[in-house]
């Protein structure tokens, strides 16, 4: 670099200048005058080399401080739960301790993290993480939410800090869109310390709201592990799918004591609200575990079902075979047609092997309810069921197909109705039990889902039975018959009898009586016959029993995208 500088400045500033700028532009300096004669120079030295390596003495790890060591302390002795006497109880009732429990449910690394473990940490009594366990989990491949009672802790009961814990966990699903497990085992409200949450605006009756709040939004599963009463009774049952476990969980809405001292009936915990109550007679278990591990394996099946929350499709999977040949179904279907079969051995030749998975199968056994895969693609099936009252609709069975349709629509899974059913069952004793109202939640439920649905009539479908199968008038995608099916407002023997009963009393031989009845019932039947139904285009199609599955693939891919239009409005007004 060269610069020039004016004749005043003598030769010491020149220098200065030029060491000056060498440093500042790491270059060398030439300084001349205005003739551009050299009047002094300077190079530019860079500054020695670091040393490459750090020679100053290795620093030690830093391991854990002491503060840190005694929150560890504290971590383990919350993680150990309540008393050991009460741990020590455990194995008699067949139930594990709760932290053992999550390591079955989520695995060694599926805990994500947990919420509220120091819960009433300063608390006088002893009172892990106030007996309620909350947080984040991986289950089989997906983030849930989960919460987990320590029945060491006061029985599981609830108090201020643990609801607290539970309502977060539930608000926080609302926002996330993720399942939520409940992992069950209540005594209920902790009756010696209700004040703060029991009636509050944020205590335990928040639970029930945010239950309503989450239905239908995101699955919610409920697995009971002991006696829940009273307001521990309404998670299971507010739940979208119930899971008691045999010889070791029960609901109700109060204790065989509290029962006894208002009623006088002495009864134990089992036969007031034990599995076999809820799940043949109630209707608020959808599936009995026989252990623990068990309960685990039926919600993992469970859940390869759903999707985590209503805005997504429920996950597929590649498709296999159905268990038993489709060239079969019409060999399962009987000649005579008030002769019953098991409804099972058609839906096994239609779905992929080992796909089908019933829920309450001990309620209302007359129709028969399950998810299954056809192709791979998730499907909710309802089905009557000929082998069970001649697969009749009673009160049970159509609140049990309503509330099913209801799930499967809101978490878009698509439908299949497998009809055979004479219809509504008639008499003063389903009368009683409210047959009209349950009918009603039925077709309500069934003409209210958006999902794509197929309707096949396999035998008999008559009266308002093809209306709660989704029959023609229902909007399903398709109604397709194979070549035993029959649609009429009621059976031949019904309907002779409420047309000709007097004509045929009016014959007084017997054997030409007989004749006629016959030729009246035939002449009957042709006018029902499926058919008849399909040259009407009453219905869409009659296909060959053997091409059944294939045209369900077929027609439940063709009509995988549609979107379905109801009425604006707030709501119905059928529960």
């Amino acid at each position: 670099m060269k610069i020039r500088v004016s004749t005043e400045t003598t030769e010491e500033q020149a220098q200065a200048i030029a060491q000056a700028l060498a440093a500042q532009f790491e270059d060398d300096v030439t300084v001349t005058d205005k003739d551009g004669t050299e009047v002094t120079s300077a190079d530019y030295e860079s500054p020695p080399e670091e040393a490459s390596a750090d020679t100053s003495p290795p620093q030690e790890d830093l391991g854990p401080t002491e503060r840190e060591e005694e929150l560890w302390k504290e971590i383990e002795e919350i993680e150990l739960g309540g008393h050991e006497k009460y741990k020590d109880q455990l194995p008699d009732q067949g139930k594990k301790f709760v932290r053992d429990r999550m390591d079955l449910w989520f695995g060694d690394d599926g805990l994500l993290f947990e919420d509220g473990k120091f819960a009433e940490f300063d608390a006088e009594d002893k009172l892990p993480a106030d007996g309620l366990i909350t947080g984040a989990a991986e289950f089989d491949g997906r983030d849930v939410h989960f919460m987990a009672n320590d029945y060491t802790v006061k029985r599981g009961s609830m108090a201020a800090k643990g609801v607290e814990k539970f309502l977060r966990m539930q608000q926080r699903a609302m926002k996330t869109g993720q399942p939520v497990i409940y992992l069950m085992d209540s005594s209920g409200g902790r009756i010696d310390q209700q004040s703060g949450f029991f009636a509050n605006r944020e205590g335990i009756g928040k639970y029930y709201y945010n239950h309503s709040l989450l239905s239908g939004r995101v699955p919610q599963i409920c697995v009971l592990y002991g006696p829940s009463i009273a307001g521990a009774a309404y998670t299971p049952v507010f739940a979208d799918f119930t899971v008691m476990v045999r010889n070791m969980s029960a609901m109700a809405i109060a204790s065989p004591r509290m029962v006894k001292m208002v009623t006088g009936e002495d009864i134990d915990m089992q036969d007031l609200g034990g599995p076999d109550v809820h799940a043949k007679h109630s209707g608020s278990a959808d599936l009995v575990a026989d252990d623990e591990e068990h309960a685990r394996e039926l919600v993992s099946k469970l859940t390869s079902y759903l999707p985590d929350n209503s805005d997504e499709k429920p996950p597929q999977t590649d498709g296999t075979a159905p268990a038993s040949s489709p060239e079969g179904i019409d060999g399962v279907i009987p000649q005579a047609p008030n002769r019953g079969y098991d409804m099972t051995d058609i839906i096994d030749r239609v779905v992929d092997a080992d796909s089908w998975f019933e829920l309450q199968p001990d309620y209302g056994k007359e129709i028969l309810t399950g998810f299954a895969r056809i192709d791979g693609r998730p499907v909710g099936i309802v089905a009557n069921q000929p082998a069970q009252r001649a697969g009749a609709i009673f009160p049970d069975s159509a609140e049990k197909a309503a509330q099913f349709v209801w799930k499967c629509d809101a978490y878009n899974i698509p439908l299949l109705y497998l009809a055979d059913t004479p219809g509504f069952m008639a008499g003063s004793s389903v009368e009683k039990e409210a047959i009209l109202e349950k009918g009603k939640k039925m077709i309500y439920a069934t003409s209210s889902a958006t999902v794509p649905k197929q309707c096949v009539v396999v035998r008999k479908a008559y009266g308002a039975g093809i209306y709660a199968m989704s029959g023609p008038a229902y909007d399903p995608e398709s109604t397709i018959g194979l070549p035993s099916g029959e649609i009429a407002i009621m059976g031949p023997e019904a309907a002779i009898n409420a047309v000709y009963a007097r004509k045929l009393n009016d014959i007084e031989d017997e054997d030409e009586r007989k004749q006629k009845e016959q030729e009246l019932r035939e002449e009957y039947r042709e006018d029902i016959d499926i058919h008849r139904m399909a040259s009407e285009v009453v219905i869409d199609d009659i296909v060959p029993p053997s091409t059944l599955r294939k045209e369900l693939v077929n027609r439940f891919a063709f009509y995988e995208g549609v979107e379905k239009d109801r009425p604006d409005k707030k709501h119905g007004t059928v529960l």
